[in-house]
């Protein structure tokens, strides 16, 4: 059932007002932020390399953590957001993310950049990144709420896009240490305006007074819990997606510029392709949304396993003859998928198992896709280091995207509960 006040929201309601389309830059701004310094380590990976001997599974394992705190973290962000507000968490993640990079420039010890670069940037780019972006916008949003949330998972892409060839920038012109320094003084710089933001107006909920910022809740049908969920085919195939998704992704992704750089590209530019794929994949998150509504969720998925596919394999091609069409088959094909399961699996997850444990339910599938990015990210270093190339990591990545697209084909449980929604 509707609010009363979000019934002109498609016209001339909360959603046109100047203090949501602020919440709504807020948000895709510190996800710029938070997912930006978190994936520039990929350009750190070789003159961290070159300078201490490390072997490239301990530093693509230091990406692995990120990854694995930022997703297992996801829930305390979110507990942060509800009890105390945007203020708080937004200001400890950017506290976080300049703790992390300012100790990280300081690094003489691997243990000190996994302590620095994984644990305390992971927090950092969880507290800036969606868990809080969602729940933020999803006051302002309600018959936009798709676009806005595909708007704000865009400051994900852009942050790609524009950090990791400017930390590249950075490390070329002062070195590494100077590179992490300037992006450490760069997000402590933003908290302090960050504090000082009107956080009562534009936490609050349209229509409702001042001191009840907290969302009131729909009464509806009592539907499954977490419980009934781990007896559900359909859940754990959604694991399945998201988990090897993720390893497929991770064993390549931490390694892309480094991969490109020792296939003869300038840094600069295997920095830009790497961005460049990160900025396409938000085309493919909002292309995804409009194709699941005309085709399906079966259909959609396949197509965007079958980008990634390809691009995957413009990466193995780079590597055995090192031409520029083969890297261009990456960015665009690899880009363009990047995140294209997310809206499919969210959407699937929140309709098959809807009722008041949705959250719950949702976020133990959020952490699998955590997991499964840990895991390949630490496989694609060790990969590489005991084979001493990068084949093995691509022919994994593609293994892992043949188990992953599995649960869309015809007949298995997800597809079963996904049919049923619609059975027309």
């Amino acid at each position: 059932m509707a609010h009363p006040h979000e019934a002109p929201a498609s016209k001339t309601g909360p959603e046109l007002t100047g203090a949501a389309l602020a919440v709504l830059v807020l948000a895709f701004s510190l996800n710029f932020i938070g997912r930006g310094i978190a994936d520039a380590f990929a350009a750190l990976i070789l003159p961290l390399e070159a300078e201490f001997g490390w072997r490239r599974s301990a530093l693509t394992g230091v990406f692995a953590t990120y990854m694995l705190v930022s997703g297992l973290a996801a829930p305390l962000s979110g507990w942060i957001f509800d009890r105390f507000g945007p203020r708080a968490v937004y200001a400890l993640g950017l506290m976080m993310l300049a703790a992390g990079t300012l100790l990280s420039s300081r690094a003489d010890a691997i243990w000190q950049i996994y302590l620095s670069s994984g644990v305390l940037v992971g927090l950092g780019a969880s507290a800036t990144g969606m868990v809080t972006a969602a729940a933020l916008v999803s006051r302002w949003y309600k018959a936009r709420l798709s676009t806005a949330i595909a708007v704000t998972y865009a400051g994900s892409g852009f942050g790609m896009l524009v950090m990791l060839p400017l930390a590249q920038a950075l490390i070329e012109y002062a070195g590494w240490r100077s590179a992490w320094q300037m992006m450490g003084v760069a997000a402590a710089a933003l908290v302090l305006p960050c504090v000082a933001l009107p956080w009562a107006r534009l936490a609050r909920r349209p229509g409702t007074a001042a001191g009840t910022s907290k969302l009131s809740t729909d009464s509806g049908p009592a539907g499954p819990g977490l419980r009934e969920a781990l007896r559900h085919g359909a859940y754990w195939r959604l694991i399945q997606v998201f988990f090897f998704t993720a390893l497929a992704s991770y064993l390549v992704t931490p390694q892309v510029v480094a991969l490109l750089i020792e296939a003869g590209m300038q840094p600069i530019l295997a920095a830009s392709a790497y961005g460049m794929a990160g900025l396409l994949s938000t085309a493919g998150i909002v292309s995804a949304g409009w194709f699941t509504d005309r085709l399906g969720h079966q259909r959609t998925a396949l197509i965007a396993f079958a980008s990634t596919t390809l691009g995957v394999l413009g990466l193995m091609l780079t590597v055995l003859t090192a031409s520029p069409l083969a890297v261009g088959l990456y960015v665009v094909c690899f880009g363009l998928a990047q995140g294209a399961r997310g809206p499919i699996v969210s959407t699937l997850s929140n309709r098959i198992f809807a009722g008041p444990s949705v959250g719950t339910i949702y976020g133990t599938v959020y952490a699998s896709m955590a997991v499964g990015g840990a895991i390949g990210s630490f496989a694609g270093g060790w990969l590489h280091d005991v084979f001493e190339g990068y084949l093995p990591v691509l022919l994994l990545s593609l293994v892992s995207l043949t188990l992953a697209a599995e649960p869309f084909r015809s007949g298995t449980a997800l597809m079963r509960s996904a049919r049923a929604l619609h059975p027309h």
